[in-house]
């Protein structure tokens, strides 16, 4: 399958299709001196794929995990293509999560003030959510995504071959991202996941969620207006995620946006429907917190202007509002807890 992000010149094509990491030399130009980031979490056989497409393939595999996606990352991959004379013509492949995919994009943002950048998602997560949209950005004393650009990838190449070599709780992790998207625009693909045989449907899946992101931000690249749609469940998720005092329980970005999306569900017909689709894919359906620290990570959150942050809430599946409310007023809404 082809989708194609119509964004005027900054168009590109998003191929989902099984086997097409084999044949992603087939589908961009490389025959260049190709930057190849990837991390400790993928397998080498992807890895050894695409260099042996690559011309002149330059091999970066980062440590994994959240921690990576820091300035030190970004100096490194950038004196890496200085250290081997890259040029503008030149490109940067990500090959892995999200987290390669926003430190290698910035990267491809900041060096020469731009080249190509190429994203070659191999998690459920990146598949259906983060490598399109042009988002890149990495994390500085202890926000998430504070620093970053809006830098559109030139090729997206998501093999859904990948996913076979992803243990199950990574699985479901990314697919939270799906059930989100199903939430905000696909009424159809939220009842996929009722239904059940996700593995049965997961290319039909990762389709709809990918459509859903790509008209969204084909209406709002910037984010604007429609475009915080995509940030349901973010919210709190993120301060979740952020929390020191939640370190124990090691919970992975898709499971913070699923905790994240239950207090901004605005029908308890919806939340019970919502709950049961998480717990039959593992995802948690309850936490504890300390308020007052999630409460001071929402109000340095990036979404946060003059005093008040947009929340996207959802009454009924496929459809949002996008609701301004006070910082002042989250403190009550968050509590101690969800769930």
């Amino acid at each position: 399958m082809k989708l194609t992000m119509r964004l005027g010149p900054r168009s590109y094509d998003i191929i989902l299709r099984r086997g097409a990491l084999g044949r992603v030399g087939q589908l961009v130009n490389l025959d260049r001196s190709v930057l190849v980031v990837t991390d400790t979490g993928v397998p080498q056989q992807y890895l050894a794929t695409v260099l042996a497409q690559c011309a002149h393939g330059v091999p970066v595999v980062l440590e994994q995990g959240e921690g990576t996606k820091s300035f030190a990352t970004i100096e490194y991959l950038c004196a890496t293509m200085l250290e081997h004379g890259f040029s503008r013509a030149d490109a940067v492949l990500a090959l892995g999560g999200g987290v390669v995919g926003d430190a290698a994009g910035f990267a491809a943002a900041c060096y020469m003030r731009g080249i190509d950048f190429i994203n070659c998602p191999t998690t459920s997560l990146a598949q259906v959510d983060s490598s399109i949209g042009g988002k890149t950005a990495v994390n500085l004393a202890g926000t998430k995504n504070i620093v970053g650009a809006f830098y559109q990838p030139r090729l997206v190449v998501a093999d859904p071959d990948t996913l076979s070599t992803l243990p199950p709780r990574h699985v479901s992790n990314g697919l939270a991202e799906a059930v989100k998207a199903g939430l905000i625009g696909d009424a159809a693909l939220f009842e996929l996941f009722e239904k059940g045989d996700i593995e049965q449907n997961m290319e039909e899946i990762l389709y709809r969620s990918l459509m859903v992101k790509k008209t969204i931000v084909e209406q709002d690249e910037h984010e604007h207006g429609c475009r915080a749609a995509l940030n349901f469940g973010h919210t709190i998720g993120h301060a979740i995620e952020a929390s020191r005092g939640l370190a124990r329980h090691q919970l992975f970005h898709g499971e913070c946006v699923a905790l994240g999306t239950l207090p901004m569900l605005e029908s308890r017909a919806l939340r019970t429907r919502v709950r049961a689709v998480y717990k039959a894919l593992g995802l948690p359906v309850r936490i504890r917190y300390d308020g007052d620290e999630i409460y001071s990570h929402l109000v340095h959150d990036k979404k946060a202007a003059s005093g008040t942050i947009t929340l996207v809430k959802v009454k009924q599946a496929g459809s949002y509002r996008l609701e301004k409310t006070p910082l002042h007023e989250l403190r009550a809404m968050i509590g101690e807890g969800i769930g």
